[in-house]
């Protein structure tokens, strides 16, 4: 892929991808790893630039994220298995510490959706996609996109709710 294409392609498309791939992985260290890993890709890609690019590379980022889960997890369980506890990323667990600062319970609660449902909440309020646009990024049908939109918007209203008032009935 020509130099001045590849850079056309970060300009216009890796501010999103970042955006996405932090709201998935929650570590700014993976981020920015995968980030630089999918423009490689791309960059060593033959032949000419995806039909839409910006779904292709919504795609990979997504894909690259899941090989990641997949990579941390074997990793994960070879350590349990040695008898090595790994480091995460910390999320805070007492309801003080969330309830008292509101952002950080949105982004706990945010972080606790399931991967899926948290790609497609990211796609529509961060990046400003339709779900016809969003189905065609994660390659699922677009009423699937809207319900998973749905079912994290009912959990986050819950979670928020249980949260801000945890001992309400």
């Amino acid at each position: 892929m020509p130099p001045e294409t590849l850079a056309a392609l970060y300009d216009a498309h890796a501010p999103g991808l970042y955006r996405f791939l932090l709201s998935l992985t929650a570590s700014e260290q993976d981020t920015r790893d995968l980030l630089q890993e999918l423009f490689i890709r791309l960059a060593r890609r033959a032949g000419p630039v995806p039909h839409d690019p910006q779904a292709y590379l919504f795609r990979s980022a997504r894909n690259a994220f899941v090989d990641l889960v997949k990579h941390s997890a074997r990793r994960r369980a070879l350590m349990e298995s040695f008898g090595h506890e790994q480091e995460g990323h910390h999320f805070p667990d007492t309801e003080t510490e969330i309830s008292s600062d509101p952002t950080l319970a949105v982004a706990h609660a945010l972080a606790a959706l399931p991967e899926e449902q948290r790609a497609v909440v990211h796609l529509k309020i961060w990046e400003n996609l339709t779900f016809a646009r969003i189905a065609e990024i994660l390659g699922i049908p677009a009423n699937t996109a809207a319900s998973r939109y749905r079912y994290a918007m009912d959990r986050l209203r819950l979670t928020l709710k249980n949260t801000a008032c945890p001992h309400a009935p």
